[in-house]
C-alpha cells in the first residue's frame, strides 16, 4: 500500500512543480510582463531556485523532492504577499499559492512514505 502512494505523491508533487513552472514562466513573459525590470532578471530570480532539485526529483530522489518540499515553502509566501500587494495580478499569485503547496504536500509525504517503506522492521 505504500508504495502505490509514495508513487502517488510522486506524482503529485512532479504535476504541480510542472504547474508551478508553467505558470511562472507564462506569468512573467506572456500575461503580465514587467516594465520595471527585464524580464530574464525576473525569469533567472524566480525560475532558478526550482531547477536546483530539479534532475534528482525527475530520478525520485528522497533528498532531492525534500529540498523541493523547502523551496515550495518561499514560493507560497511570495504569492501570498503578491495576493496581497498587488490588486491586478491576485489571481496569478492565487494559483502560484496553489501549485506550490501542492508541490509542498506531495514532496513532503513522498519522503515520507518512502523512508517508511526503507525502514527495517523490529525484531
Amino acid at each position: 500500500m505504500f508504495k502505490f502512494q509514495a508513487k502517488y505523491y510522486y506524482w503529485l508533487a512532479l504535476s504541480a512543480f510542472l504547474g508551478l513552472f508553467t505558470l511562472l514562466m507564462l506569468w512573467h513573459t506572456i500575461l503580465s510582463p514587467s516594465t520595471r525590470f527585464p524580464v530574464a532578471l525576473l525569469l533567472i530570480i524566480n525560475i532558478s531556485p526550482l531547477l536546483i532539485p530539479l534532475r534528482g526529483m525527475l530520478h525520485e530522489n528522497t533528498k532531492s523532492c525534500g529540498w523541493m518540499a523547502y523551496i515550495s515553502l518561499f514560493y507560497i509566501l511570495h504569492g501570498i504577499t503578491e495576493c496581497y500587494a498587488n490588486d491586478t495580478e491576485r489571481y496569478y499569485a492565487a494559483f502560484e499559492v496553489f501549485f506550490s503547496f501542492l508541490l509542498f504536500l506531495g514532496a513532503a509525504f513522498y519522503v515520507r512514505t518512502v523512508s517508511q517503506l526503507t525502514q527495517k522492521p523490529h525484531a
